[in-house]
């Protein structure tokens, strides 16, 4: 059985979980989210939602340690949200919010326009400094991946778009000796 699958997961007050056949909604105070989910797992929700696998097979306790993260990540979403932050490096380079949209001059001829998806809010601290926010885990890391993806940091001057907790080696250029 899957050790991660086999705890239950609390519901905090003010939070409403309700199971259909095959789709599990949570709702609480910054929204709402749904999940569905297969025949693999039964799920049975009261003062806390238990995640059980249908049978013994391995794709079973596989799916039950999935949806008990899924569930789990869809409860602290909806109490208290998730949030990236991005640190943008390089001379000029910058971003700014207009409207529904990122404009970011990352150093090639032309600016970066992204579009903000709806479920989500993207702030910017200075001109280097952004943080998306939202009540959806996969939604938030997918748009700050694709955002990241735009520029990757380097690893010789560490110029481009990085997590704020991510490390950068970096490396020796070259030398005039030779």
């Amino acid at each position: 059985m899957s050790r991660i699958g086999k705890l239950p997961v609390a519901i905090p007050a003010g939070v409403k979980v309700t199971v259909a056949p095959d789709v599990i909604t949570v709702e609480g105070p910054k929204g709402k989210l749904d999940q569905k989910y297969n025949n693999l797992v039964k799920i049975e929700a009261g003062t806390e939602v238990v995640v059980k696998p249908a049978d013994e097979s391995k794709a079973a306790n596989a799916a039950q340690g999935l949806y008990r993260n899924l569930i789990n990540n869809m409860v602290i979403g909806v109490t208290t949200g998730y949030s990236k932050v991005l640190i943008i490096n390089g001379v000029g380079f910058r971003a700014e919010v207009k409207g529904n949209q990122i404009v970011m001059n990352l150093g090639f001829s032309n600016d970066f326009i992204a579009i903000i998806p709806s479920n989500l809010t993207v702030t910017v601290e200075g001109q280097n400094k952004l943080t998306i926010s939202g009540i959806s885990k996969e939604a938030v890391g997918e748009f700050a991946a694709q955002i990241r993806k735009l520029r990757k940091p380097e690893p010789y001057k560490g110029k481009g778009i990085k997590y704020e907790t991510e490390i950068i080696k970096r490396k020796v250029g070259k030398s005039g000796v030779k």
